[in-house]
């Protein structure tokens, strides 16, 4: 079945027709996009500028530590006498310990409770017990922990440590020691 010439040519001026308007709205968009600006992108003037970040204050010690042998090594502990940083409560200091040695990593020490182990000698100075019991096998044989005391601010960010190392000497705690080793 053929179609009358008549259809043809419609058919064909539709198609010539959406051709040029299609070629139409592409030269419009195309014009409308392009725009001219006066705007000069360099300037001779300068600025300068600096941030520093706060300083989360450490604990400080007031004296040596002390390792305690207990009797036969039962009930050892270090006694560590420290001050809290201006403006901070005891509720913000964190107790981490580490066993010496390559990749020892601080933790929590488990088991432990600041407060509960924490006694104030007044003016924000206080004296810490660790246990050496829950110190995580320190029994000896020249084993040496690091425990380490750091402020907390309420942006999550610490302080340096204030720490101590201990040895529990070679048998049953005799010859244990106790430094600190930060001022």
């Amino acid at each position: 079945m053929t179609q009358p010439r008549w259809h043809q040519l419609i058919r064909g001026r539709r198609v010539r027709a959406l051709i040029a308007g299609f070629a139409l709205v592409m030269l419009v968009l195309g014009l409308s996009g392009v725009r001219s600006t006066m705007a000069a992108w360099t300037d001779s003037e300068g600025a300068n500028g600096s941030f520093t970040a706060a300083k989360v204050p450490a604990p400080t010690f007031t004296k040596t530590c002390k390792y305690s042998s207990g009797v036969l090594g039962l009930g050892a502990k270090v006694e560590v006498y420290w001050k809290l940083p201006a403006g901070y409560q005891l509720s913000d200091i964190v107790v981490e310990a580490s066993t010496s040695g390559l990749g020892s990593v601080l933790a929590p020490i488990t088991g432990f409770s600041l407060t509960g182990n924490t006694t104030s000698t007044g003016g924000g100075t206080y004296t810490t017990d660790v246990p050496v019991n829950l110190l995580g096998g320190l029994l000896g044989l020249g084993s040496e922990l690091e425990i380490a005391f750091f402020a907390k601010h309420a942006s999550g960010w610490r302080s340096q440590p204030a720490a101590v190392t201990s040895n529990a000497g070679l048998i049953a705690g005799l010859g244990g020691t106790c430094r600190n080793l930060t001022a």
